[in-house]
């Protein structure tokens, strides 16, 4: 079943992507890593510093303290297996003989699927949700006079609350934007 990305996101690229296609190639971790430094390069870029940048964040180490044997392993499995199959999918372009490789236009379609498969975090509906009953049951403290909510200034409960909710609005804001295909440091799986 072919499914159009860009009807889902945008009609910026039109390129057609097969939903299993896509969910095979970010099924491997080395795949997604390739693609997040692609990202990041934002241009084309040479197997060898690939293979040492994807090694670096496999390993846990800088691209520096990469071992010519991690280094060799990953570019192997880039150049035969993981590189040619996100071209055949239309992800990136890959020249076997060069070694050279860019990403398409097709991967700025790619982070809904990040978004699908990322690990568990921060339930944001859930947050939100409580902050407004929150909200709501301090509005109802306020009109109805009760309690502590007798001594306190309205302003100061509405601005504590207008408080909690930019310090949610910009966790959540860092959040997504770390989680963003191609943002800065190491892929989102990678452990601090």
């Amino acid at each position: 079943m072919s499914i159009p990305v860009a009807n889902w996101l945008t009609t910026s690229t039109g390129v057609e992507l097969e939903e299993e296609v896509v969910f095979s190639v970010l099924s491997n971790q080395r795949r997604r890593f390739a693609l997040h430094a692609l990202c990041q390069r934002g241009e084309t870029a040479e197997l060898g510093w690939l293979a040492k940048r994807v090694a670096a964040w496999e390993s846990g180490v800088s691209p520096a303290r990469v071992d010519s044997d991690a280094r060799k392993s990953c570019y192997v499995s880039l150049q035969q297996s993981h590189l040619p199959k996100m071209d055949k999918a239309g992800i990136v372009s890959f020249d076997k003989r060069s070694g050279v490789v860019h990403p398409t236009a097709a991967v700025d379609d790619l982070d809904i699927y990040f978004d699908i498969v990322a690990e568990p975090e921060i339930p944001w509906y859930g947050y939100y949700l409580g902050l407004a009953a929150v909200g709501v049951a301090l509005l109802i403290a306020m009109v109805t006079n009760t309690g502590l909510f007798r001594t306190l200034p309205d302003i100061a409960l509405m601005a504590s609350l207008v408080a909690a909710l930019v310090v949610s609005a910009l966790a959540h804001t860092y959040t997504a934007r770390r989680r963003k295909l191609g943002s800065d440091g190491p892929p989102p799986e990678v452990d601090q």
